[in-house]
């Protein structure tokens, strides 16, 4: 059965790490395919760019991340929209936990699969039904 993936990786380590993933994947099933946020290791394994390079999503400190609100949200919004619009099977999630985490929430609400958070430290939750936030499994790298 061939599977569609979501993934996002927001940082250069989470690209090698979400590449190592998607090349597995592939070995495992030749025909799966990738909607992605991440980089160019990714991007050389799916065989197209990237939805958002994590070149413009990375910003670190407190004053680069104020002056980057608008990006940020703007970023969440335009991965919002690819991942319902790419019905996929399952989201993954490689580190960068302050944008990650909120995009696990959309995709709850949408009912669609989050099949693993890699390298969320700190933030392996189960589903609070009173904030609707998703269950987030934790791997550490």
């Amino acid at each position: 059965m061939t599977m569609n993936y979501f993934i996002s990786a927001g940082e250069a380590s989470g690209d090698l790490h979400a590449s190592q993933l998607m090349s597995e994947l592939r070995r495992i099933d030749s025909g799966a395919s990738f909607t992605f946020l991440g980089g160019d290791n990714m991007a050389a394994v799916a065989g197209h760019a990237p939805l958002i390079h994590y070149r413009d999503m990375a910003f670190m400190g407190f004053s680069e991340v104020l002056r980057n609100l608008g990006k940020i949200s703007g970023n969440l919004n335009v991965a919002t929209r690819a991942m319902l619009d790419s019905h996929p099977d399952a989201l993954i999630l490689v580190d960068y936990p302050g944008f990650n985490l909120k995009l696990a929430e959309r995709a709850h609400r949408a009912g669609i699969h989050i099949a693993q958070g890699v390298g969320l430290e700190g933030v392996s939750r189960p589903l609070d039904k009173t904030r609707g936030r998703p269950h987030v499994l934790h791997t550490p790298l």
